[in-house]
This record gives structure tokens, sequence and C-alpha cells, in this order.
């Protein structure tokens, strides 16, 4: 049985996420790719700003922030969830 996808966007602060696709183009796709946002890498949810976006994530030892419309763009899998 597959997994539904999960948009990076609905994480939860301390989730653990792993990228099964990037739906996004041009030079930020690119610039994503660099910083490590790959196919069958793990981000971690770290914090959310006080008004919920954007939301800073972990990736390959770097912290990038992301607004809500580009992380609605990147798919995946829940690993871990946060445990409340």
């Amino acid at each position: 049985m597959e997994k539904t996808l999960t948009l990076l966007s609905e994480c939860s602060f301390g989730d653990c996420f792993l990228i099964k696709e990037i739906n996004i183009k041009g030079p930020l796709r690119r610039r994503l790719l660099d910083l490590g946002f790959v196919k069958g890498a793990e981000i971690s949810v770290l914090r959310k700003s006080p008004l919920g976006d954007p939301v800073a994530y972990r990736v390959s030892n770097t912290t990038i922030a992301l607004r809500n419309d580009e992380s609605s763009m990147i798919l995946g899998e829940i690993v871990r969830g946060n445990t409340k």
C-alpha cells in the first residue's frame, strides 16, 4: 500500500519530513537543490514565525525559511511526527 504524499507546508513543529517530489521551477528550484532540498532528503521543521509564515526548516545542516506558497510545492511523507 502506497503512502499518500503530504505537503511540507502541512507539517508541524518537530516533524521530520522525507522529500519525494519538488514541484518548483526556475531560480528558486536551483537554489533549493543547491541547499539540499533534493528527493530523499530529510527535513526538520524548526519553528514558525509568529504569524505562521514563513517557517524555518533544517536540511543538510542548513536552516532556511520558506513561505507557505513555496513549501506547499514540496511533497513527501512525515517519517517522525511531533510527539505532543
